[in-house]
């Protein structure tokens, strides 16, 4: 198979698992192990093609909840950046859950990434996010308000806080978040609404951190159609994602993150059983 097939492979698969609750940079180290994609990660690309793959997850949240986004702005400049309406209350609160991460991000991401980053605690990590989601469904509150704009900014820091377990791999920022969310009294669609809420300024302040890196790398001959058609494809599956699990939690107000758990529960142990 081509390399820019491989690529394209890669970009589906950080597309879907970055939002589904099952650990995009788990899945990325586990996948290409287990079936021997020929992808070298420490060239010099490589970065670059990931962070392509990031803006276009980044943009597909922004187009599929821009008119969140589009409210949530038109409120906070009514309210004169205040917290006078609802909108601009929420909007301070995603603020607010976003520094915990961003924070962490930019101090420890490199450092627990080279730590933990191998490929068999990636899939013990899967294993734990799994018994994570499972924990989550059985301890959800029946009679959560699903009120989003009524949360404490106590409440939304620790689950913003929550997405800092994705900096090791194996661990998911969606799971957790949505884990976290569900801890502090939402409905599982507030709980998901939330943490995709939250999950655009980071992803996307993640990609653009290193676009000066992008802008100056050196792709080889006849991979620069194939880095950027990976960069839309990212975004389909990513809106494609939403879409799906935004509908999913609608309608599934029981156990609706078990068999996300399940999921990864299974694949971390096939993953540590099978040769790569």
């Amino acid at each position: 198979m081509h390399q820019s097939l491989y690529l394209l492979a890669m970009a589906a698969l950080q597309g879907v698992t970055e939002l589904f609750p099952i650990s995009s940079l788990g899945h990325s180290i586990l996948v290409p192990a287990l079936a021997h994609w020929p992808i070298d990660r420490e060239a010099e690309w490589f970065l670059p093609f990931v962070v392509v793959l990031h803006l276009g997850t980044a943009t597909a949240l922004l187009l599929y909840f821009r008119r969140d986004w589009i409210a949530l702005i038109g409120g906070w400049l009514r309210a004169r950046g205040g917290t006078g309406n609802e909108q601009a209350r929420t909007l301070w609160l995603l603020v607010a859950g976003s520094i915990p991460a961003g924070l962490l991000g930019l101090l420890l991401a490199h450092r627990i990434r080279d730590l933990f980053g191998g490929f068999a605690f990636a899939a013990v990590a899967l294993v734990l996010n799994g018994v994570l989601l499972i924990a989550g469904d059985l301890l959800k509150n029946r009679r959560a308000s699903g009120d989003l704009a009524g949360l404490s900014f106590g409440r939304v820091l620790l689950v913003g806080a929550a997405q800092a377990l994705a900096l090791i791999p194996g661990f998911s920022r969606s799971g957790a978040t949505l884990v976290a969310g569900l801890g502090v009294g939402l409905q599982y669609e507030a709980a998901a609404r939330l943490s995709f809420l939250l999950a655009t300024p980071i992803i996307a302040a993640a990609g653009l951190l290193e676009v000066p890196k992008l802008l100056h790398a050196s792709l080889p001959a006849g991979l620069l159609g194939a880095v950027l058609l990976a960069g839309l494809l990212s975004g389909l599956c990513a809106w494609l994602s939403t879409w799906f699990l935004m509908r999913w939690f609608r309608g599934h107000e029981i156990r609706a993150l078990r068999p996300f758990g399940v999921y990864c529960v299974a694949f971390g142990l096939l993953a540590l059983w099978l040769p790569h």
